[in-house]
């Protein structure tokens, strides 16, 4: 069998992932940050959450996971929780001072880290990308149900 003309599109896109989410993990944490810290807080300021539960499926992680890095950001004082007074069973997560300011700083190198990414792409580019990412997740959803 010869060997193809290119590599297989998922091993480049794997690839590619990966070295792109290393160096945004490596900008995040030059800026005393890491990814599930900034989409917390990305997550608490974009939208109002009525329980843990539901801003870990806006995250894409598990309940357990979101608990284990809000008790680290409770502990470095940049979230607090407390009980809803009208559902026990439910913790309110909101920013403290801190959080806000590590937030921001956040926000900036995400913003900056994207200006990047997009560096000698057309808005047209973008565009044909997202919809090309599109397709390959829709193209993977319908080969996990056959």
């Amino acid at each position: 069998m010869p060997p193809p003309a290119a590599p297989p599109i998922g091993l480049h896109l794997t690839r590619t992932a990966r070295v792109v989410g290393r160096a945004f993990d490596d900008a995040l944490a030059a800026a005393g940050g890491s990814l599930p810290v900034w989409l917390v807080l990305l997550s608490l300021k974009a939208q109002r959450l009525d329980n843990q539960r539901q801003m870990a499926d806006a995250i894409g992680i598990q309940g357990a996971t979101l608990t284990h890095h809000l008790n680290l950001m409770e502990a470095d004082g940049l979230v607090t929780r407390r009980r809803d007074p009208h559902n026990r069973r439910v913790h309110v997560v909101e920013l403290t001072e801190a959080g806000e300011a590590l937030f921001q700083r956040l926000r900036a190198i995400a913003g900056s880290f994207d200006r990047q990414l997009r560096n000698g792409l057309s808005g047209a580019d973008v565009a044909t990308f997202a919809r090309v990412l599109d397709r390959l997740r829709d193209n993977v959803a319908s080969w996990e149900e056959l």
